[in-house]
This record gives C-alpha cells, structure tokens and sequence, in this order.
C-alpha cells in the first residue's frame, strides 16, 4: 500500500483549498443522544473535484476501520485525514482509513479526497476491530457552497517568498519512532507534530539519508520508513531535517535483525520443529542453536522407552546445527515419542504422539535419488477411487502427471523415472484424491529440504469474499507472501506468516476493493519461492467455444494440450471421460483477456483403457467436446512414441522420447540418414515398461528424417522424426 502522506504540496492544500473552514472541526464531534439512529451514517459534500465526508456512528459497536471506493468510471487523486488517522490507497483504488482510537457510538469523524471527476458517489463500508463489517453503502455528495476569495489575499500569498513561511522546526517539534527498539532491516514507522504546516523534510540515520516526507496542514505527519540492511547495530541519531537544514534528533539504539544470532560466548542449546503431533509419513526435522563447534546428539525413543532412532549433528561457526531429516514410515506404531538431545554439557527432551487422520499416506522409498534412477512412492489411499499424482522440479514446474486407479485394498504406487538430464534438487510430489491433497517430498542428488508452497480453497472468488490460503514448508518457520494484480504490480505489500511448529498455515486473505481479473500469489523463504494463481470476479462466458488438441492419438501416460477461444475472462470447467463414461479428472480454468485457453495440465492415465475419450469444455450453457483416441499398448515387444518438447533457453528445440513395454536398461540410439550415430543415450524402464527420455537437438543438426533405434535385454523398436 502507498502512503498518500507523501504527496506534493500542491495536491495537499488543493484537496481543501475550498474547504478549509469545515476541517477545523475537532477529530470527534459529539451527537446529541437523541438523535441517536441504531446505525452507522455517512454523507458528503462536495465542490468540484472535492469532496467532504463524515462518518457518524450511531450504531452500538465501535467502528476502527472506513473503507471508501469509486465507481469504475472515476479514481482517487488525493486524500486528507484528521490527526491520528492514516488514510491509505491499495492498487485496487480502495482508501482504508484507519486508527489506534475508534469511533465510539456518538462519535463522528470527516475525510477528505479529491477525485479526478466532479462529485462523484463514493461506496463505503465500516469494520470493527476483527474486520467485520458493520453497515456498507453508497452516498452521493451535495454541493458545498463557495467559499468567497479575498483578492488582496490571493495576491500576498503568490508574492511570498520561501523566507516569510513559517518556522519548519521549533522547539515545540516533537517526533517519535515506533517501535522504540528497531532491528536492522526492520520497517518504522515515524510520527510528528508542531513542524512546518505543509513542508517537506528529509529523514536521516546519523548523517545517512533514508527517505523524505510532507506535513499536513496542521504540521503533522506519519509515514514508514526501513532501517537500511548494511546499518551497523550501535546507537544512532534519528533525525528531521527541513529543507533550510533546520532539524529535529532524537537517539536511540538499533538491534541486530531478528533472524541473527547475536555474537556470544555462550549459545544456548535450543531445539526446534518437534511439533506436538506427527502423522505417519510426514518428516520429523529437528534443528535449534548451540554452541559454535560442538557436536549434538539425539536419541529417539518410543513409550517403552526403546531407542528406535540415533542422530548427530555438528554445530556450525554460526551456532546452528540440523539433523538430516527422518521419514515416519507408514507401519510407525501410534503412541507417544521422545527426543533427547545433548550437546555433552546441557540436554533438552522434547515430546509428540504419532497420529494417523489423513485418507492419503503416501512416502518415497527413500529420501535421496541419484540421477538415473526411478523414483518409486507407495503407501495407501481411498480404495476403488483415482488418484492423481503431479511431480514439480526444483524450478517448481509440473513436469509430469499421472492418474491412478486405487483397487479394493487401497494400495497405491507411483513411479517417476530420471534421466541423465534431471535437475538436482527437492522435488514435490502433489497427491490429490477428490478433496484431500497431500505434499510429499523427494531428493535427486541430495537429501530433500521442504519447499514452501500454497494451495487455494478454490479458483474463483467474488470480489469482497475471504480466500482461504492452505501454506507448507518447514517447521516454524517465516515465509512471504506477496499478491500481484492483473496489471503485474504487487498489491500493497508483502505479509510475514509464521508457520505452525507442523511446517502448516493457514492465511485469511481479504478480497475486498479486488478488481475482476486474474491475480498471483508468490509464497517466498529466502531464494526458494512458490506461485499459484487464482481469480476474482470472473464469469461463466456467454460466447461460443472453441477447442482442440495437438493429436488426436494418445497413448496411456501421454500429456494433453488444450487450446481454444471463447470470450475474455470467462471461468471454464475441463472434464476427462473414460470410454465407460467415468469421469476421470475435472478441473476449473479460465480463459485470459484476449479469450484464449490453454491448458496443460490433463495427461491419459498410464492405465488407460484404450479407446474413444472425451475433453468437454463447458462455461455456463455454452460447451465444446473433444474426441481423441487412446491408443492399446502391446504386452508384447515394445512401442516408441516421439512428440515435440519444450524450448530450453540457452538449449535449443527438444523433443521427447516415449517408450512403452521395456524391461531394465534400455540403450537408445539417434541415427542420420547416412547411418551415422548421432548421440547415444540409456535409460531406466519403470515397472510398468515405460520410459520417457527427453532429448535436445543439436544446433547444427542438418535437416532430414532421423531414425530412434531402442533396445533393451529382450526387444527392440524404432520410429523416425523429421528436422526441418
């Protein structure tokens, strides 16, 4: 959110340069009790671009918060609020007024805006203190009489020169910083009074500049600043300084940042992400502080005090220390858990109970894959039900999908072969099984260290709805997260979320003042970050669709690229039907500003039943289906399937290699039409036969047709692609 403290002096003493008489009223202004309406009432008036409004709360509650808003045709350009307010403009056009002393009932409070049309009408909402709404509505200002010019005035006020202002600083001029200890690369917040009425000043940390702002009328002022990253931990002189270079200090002490173990000789031993309950296949992390250069043990023990589990960590120069992470297996008995860790001096024993309340209980085989191998994942679901499992990389791409049918036992695996070309890295693993969705976590080349990510309650939202946010990532941990509108720019400014002591949260996000479109979050710890997009405000379209695919032939585990066209905006629904007529995966998109649909999140099972399937793409009472053809794969010999890959920057084209009834090792060959051995590749089959081998082209492959020779211990098989 941008501070509209800090405008330009014109702006400022433009919004009441007609009214100025009405704005030197006291803050709050008593109303008779009998007139007194069990309500909250606004009106306004108004002259030209300016307008006056007063809140009177004759209601039972205290009112904390006013919200204000325009019509679509009309913006704010201005604002003014009596002292001890704070008026703040969101990217949306939404000013939210706010302060530490509420409007108590018979109480009354005035604003001030300019706008860029004359007299419009202003929507408006009032909030108590938890942010829920107490009365909402619109009021259309009446015309405020003139305020007759005295032209001798006029001219004396043009003539004067900057020396004949007032004072910017006296001794009266007072300041304070909030909080009173700040930390390094911590946000303040700075307030003033009885400075020069209209003025800007600079704000300084010794002789360091670090932002500027401009009084009020009345020579009041509140903005925010951040304490610079690269300032030293020490006492400071916080200064005021007018333009003339007239200034006002006051001295206080800033801290190491909040994240920063303070240097000592003596670190503490502390423990943390031991939550109080952890669920059969989750991870158990364990990390805290201690002495610089030591050595930390850790025992777990179970309820019959048996030691199950052993760890030992080094503790590094900065006085932190981390065992690697320990997976509860799917057979851990229920019961209560002990962790007794010691540095050789002090202990510390930490407490939690294995529960089982989740319908997904899916872990890795183990925790670390080495490029090559296949990355196999079982555990147990809801029986006779498809599960869907989606793999992200490192980078937090999907790069593979698969859809499963659960049988009578509830079983389930699901295999992810790599290749030599993998990325290194944590990679995430979302299972989905109607409502319930599980995160599981797995390491190529390295153990896992759990990503942060976000989930949605749903797609669509109305504007003024409450979006619920589902977040993970480590234990207790401090994520980010920042919202961008439609036009690319953040709305207002990001929020610092502490996680439970289980990696979980959950965030409230209020959608009031959202404008229709499409919006994203980006959910960030340090480098690593995650992004989901979600909508507000978008409506089933009424015009016609239009949609295809790249082929019309598939095999099980192929990926599916929906395009299409329809109107703008519109909110669409994407549903996958077996030949049977099951339903096998629907999911809500949505079309973008120019009305086109893509969408390539649908792939065909890996034990699809081979014939005619269905895509229906259905807005509202308009739909478009798609019939494509599934083809049988053979239970005998083998099958290659070839289909165009993603443009690697910095790589060139690729394509991708799909194998189908392999057994083992397979050894790939590229061959030219001279007979020429291109390049050589080998490859891991899954349990289920199927390879899926990307490959980049060479820049200075010639064009032609070039022949895929594949062959394992017992088959072989070939297919061509064309060059151009």
């Amino acid at each position: 959110m941008s501070r509209l403290m800090n405008m330009t002096k014109s702006s400022m003493r433009g919004v009441f340069l007609s009214a100025v008489l009405i704005f030197s009223v006291a803050m709050l202004t008593a109303i008779p009790q009998d007139v007194l309406a069990n309500e909250v009432s606004v009106t306004s008036v108004a002259l030209d671009e300016t307008t006056i409004i007063e809140l009177s709360n004759n209601s039972n509650e205290d009112v904390n918060t006013f919200r204000i808003w325009l019509g679509a045709n009309a913006s704010f350009m201005s604002l003014k609020t009596e002292i001890g307010w704070v008026g703040e403009k969101t990217p949306q056009g939404v000013i939210i007024f706010t302060s530490s002393e509420a409007i108590k009932p018979g109480e009354s409070v005035k604003f001030g805006v300019k706008t860029d049309k004359a007299k419009p009408g202003i929507n408006w909402k009032a909030l108590d203190d938890g942010d829920r709404q107490i009365k909402t509505g619109k009021v259309l200002p009446r015309e405020l009489p003139g305020v007759a010019k005295d032209p001798t005035q006029s001219n004396a006020n043009s003539d004067q020169s900057a020396d004949d202002q007032e004072e910017a600083v006296t001794a009266e001029s007072t300041f304070r910083i909030v909080p009173e200890k700040p930390n390094i690369g911590s946000s303040i917040r700075i307030t003033g009074d009885k400075f020069g009425p209209s003025q800007n000043f600079d704000f300084y940390i010794n002789s360091k500049k670090i932002g500027s702002f401009l009084t009020d009328e009345n020579g009041y002022f509140m903005t925010t600043m951040k304490i610079p990253d690269d300032q030293k931990a020490d006492r400071v002189d916080f200064k005021v300084r007018s333009e003339k270079g007239e200034e006002k200090k006051i001295s206080l002490r800033i801290g190491e940042p909040k994240d920063r173990i303070p240097e000592s000789d003596n670190i503490r031993l502390t423990i943390q992400g031991i939550p109080n309950v952890i669920y059969r296949g989750e991870f158990l992390e364990a990390f805290g502080t201690g002495q610089p250069g030591g050595v930390i043990t850790g025992e777990i023990t179970n309820s019959d005090g048996e030691i199950i589990n052993s760890r030992t960590a080094e503790i590094d120069s900065k006085g932190h220390w981390e065992f690697e992470p320990i997976i509860m297996p799917l057979d851990t008995p229920f019961g209560k858990y002990d962790v007794t860790i010691t540095d050789g001096r002090d202990s510390i024993r930490k407490q939690w109970n294995v529960e089982s309340d989740k319908v997904i209980l899916v872990t890795p085989n183990k925790l670390r894959y080495d490029v090559g191998e296949v990355m196999t994942f079982s555990g147990t679901a809801l029986a006779n039900t498809p599960i869907e499992f989606i793999v992200e990389n490192p980078l937090g791409k999907d790069i593979h999908s698969d859809i499963i049918e659960v049988g009578d036992s509830g079983f389930v695996q699901f295999e992810f072969p790599t290749t030599p070309t993998t990325i290194e890295g944590t990679y995430t693993i979302i299972a989905t099984q109607g409502s319930d969705k599980e995160f599981i976590f797995a390491g190529v080349g390295q153990l896992p260290d759990i990503p942060v990510n976000l989930e949605f309650d749903q797609l669509n939202y109305k504007a003024g709805d409450i979006a619920e946010i589902s977040l993970t990532g480590r234990a207790s941990e401090v994520i980010s997260l920042l919202i961008i509108n439609p036009s690319d720019n953040p709305v207002g400014d990001a929020e610092s979320i502490t996680l439970q002591p289980d990696g979980r949260g959950t965030y409230f996000l209020d959608l009031d003042g959202y404008a229709s479109g499409v919006y994203t979050a980006v959910i960030s710890k340090g480098s690593a970050q995650s992004t989901e997009i979600f909508t507000v405000g978008l409506q089933t379209g009424s015009g016609e669709i239009k949609v295809n695919t790249t082929k019309l032939d598939y095999l099980p585990g192929d990926s599916l690229l929906i395009l299409g066209d329809t109107s703008p905006n519109a909110l669409l629904t994407v549903t996958l039907t077996a030949p049977d007529g099951h339903e096998v995966k629907i999911k809500e998109t949505f079309s973008d500003k120019n009305g086109k649909i893509s969408d390539s999140s649908f792939r065909i099972p890996s034990e699809a039943t081979p014939g005619t399937w269905t895509i229906n793409v259905k807005s509202g009472s308009n739909f478009a289906n798609i019939a494509i053809k599934v083809l049988a794969i053979a239970t005998e010999g083998m099958i290659i399937h070839t289909s165009e890959g993603p443009k690697v920057p910095g790589a060139g084209e690729t394509i991708n290699i799909e194998i189908a009834g392999a057994r083992q090792t397979v050894q790939i060959e590229i061959v030219a039409e001279d007979g020429k051995i291109i390049a050589k590749l080998e490859s891991q089959a899954s349990a289920h036969g199927e390879i899926r081998q990307p490959w980049i082209i060479p820049d200075d492959m010639e064009p032609g047709t070039y022949t895929i020779n594949a062959k394992d211990a017992f088959n072989s098989a070939e297919t061509t692609f064309v060059v151009e």
